[in-house]
């Protein structure tokens, strides 16, 4: 496992707000990351994408999550060459042969329409999808493969297996020996094999969380992150588990465990699979503020828990453009990752996202991802704060409160005025 070092706050020139910025280090080779200070800058330069994670340089924040979109050379190839930050390959095991996927494995949800009825925006993704089905040598020689070809390039293998701590060194050995430049814990995978204590079935249960995790970074030497399930009541637990164990890095969220819905002519559920279903990983734009809220909460704990050691957080959940990547950075995300926008849209989306990210940056006087990371992350509270902060925003302004001050005050005929009169983003 890498061992932790501390590094020095990076300078800057404006409104400083500090946040503990993430790092991580690997034994026998020195990857250290700036500290974790947010600063507007001042200067008019060209943003600059770039991030170090856990000492791990990438070109732009975009990292292809672990899924369809990494399953094999090819694909990851193109990632590559189409200018993807980084690559998290599809979940590998040590045997593939009990991996058995079925086909149709995907249903879709649409603006307006009954279970993908209607072709409207798709906004909802569902899948039933397991880990890799290919053996697992192959992959690794297809990761050896794509290190000779893209040296400078970061490859992350994701990995998953049964509870046998043997099993877990056998496949964190074979794959840093495959030249990976990291690892992530397939802790969250809501569907599949759980009663071989595989996924989610791990990720939602500290106490065995706690042990695999042990066993895990007792045996890497190389940067660990640990992909964190939303099917859970409180994510920031497993995540502070995984860290006080030695993880480098956080990675959220997975799918949500759900049921796309019922065909109202067939009455089998979706995906329908010889006229049976079972529930399967939500995915897509609609799971974004949930992905954001949770990947609030695990920012919070980070800085609350960890202070300034030097921790990182991957943010994952229906990201299909540049502005859903920078909320996830304001909240204090390193990273970024897409798997389901690539599947709907092609690789090509990085160049997308790249430039509406870049416009972002200029709009704000933004120059590199440091300057904003973690900057909304403050402006976060209870509600008991809120109606104190209202209540003496009233006293100094001498105003009325925007909306209505109570709810005697609704009236029949006005309600949907008196609703909007009360909505901040229109």
């Amino acid at each position: 496992m890498a061992c932790l070092s501390s590094v020095q706050v990076r300078g800057g020139n404006s409104s400083q707000f500090e946040f503990p910025k993430l790092r991580g280090s690997n034994c026998g080779r020195s990857i250290n990351r700036v500290g974790f200070k947010v600063f507007a800058s001042e200067s008019k330069q060209e943003p600059d994408l770039s991030v170090t994670v856990n000492g791990l340089h990438m070109p732009n924040p975009f990292v292809i999550g672990s899924g369809p979109p990494g399953t094999n050379y090819t694909v990851m190839k193109r990632a590559f060459d189409e200018g993807w930050g980084a690559v998290i390959a599809k979940t590998v095991s040590l045997d593939a042969s009990k991996v058995v996927n079925v086909t149709p494995r995907y249903a879709r949800l649409r603006v307006g329409g009954v279970n993908g009825s209607v072709k409207g925006q798709i906004i909802g993704w569902e899948n039933i999808e397991l880990i890799s089905d290919r053996p697992l040598e192959t992959m690794l020689k297809e990761f050896k493969q794509l290190k000779r070809e893209y040296p400078d390039r970061i490859l992350i293998a994701s990995i998953m297996e049964e509870y046998d701590r043997g099993a877990w060194e056998e496949l964190i050995d074979r794959v840093e020996e495959s030249g990976v430049d990291a690892i992530e814990i397939n802790f969250s995978c809501p569907h599949g094999m759980p009663e071989r204590k595989m996924g989610a079935a791990v990720g939602q249960d500290c106490a065995l969380l706690e042990e695999v995790c042990g066993w895990i970074n007792a045996k890497a030497t190389i940067p660990v992150w640990a992909k964190m399930t939303p099917n859970i009541t409180d994510i920031t637990q497993p995540a502070k588990v995984a860290l006080s164990t030695g993880c480098e890095g956080i990675a959220a969220i997975n799918t949500i465990m759900s049921v796309m819905g019922i065909n109202l002519t067939t009455l089998r559920p979706e995906p329908c699979v010889e006229g049976y279903s079972t529930p399967g990983g939500y995915s897509c734009k609609a799971v974004h503020p949930i992905a954001l809220g949770k990947v609030m909460r695990i920012a919070q704990m980070m800085k609350s828990e960890f202070g300034d050691k030097d921790y990182s957080l991957s943010g994952i959940g229906g990201v299909e453009t540049g502005g859903d990547a920078a909320e996830f950075i304001l909240l204090g995300a390193n990273t970024v990752q897409v798997c389901t926008g690539v599947m709907m849209h092609g690789y090509g989306l990085v160049t997308k996202l790249c430039d509406e990210l870049k416009d972002f940056m200029r709009k704000h006087n933004f120059t590199s991802i440091e300057d904003f990371r973690g900057v909304s992350l403050p402006y976060f509270t209870t509600h008991t704060d809120l109606v104190k902060r209202q209540q003496e925003a009233i006293r100094q302004r001498k105003a009325i409160k925007q909306g209505l001050q109570s709810d005697k005050d609704w009236t029949g005929d006005g309600f949907v005025k008196e609703t909007e009169s009360m909505v901040s983003n229109n």
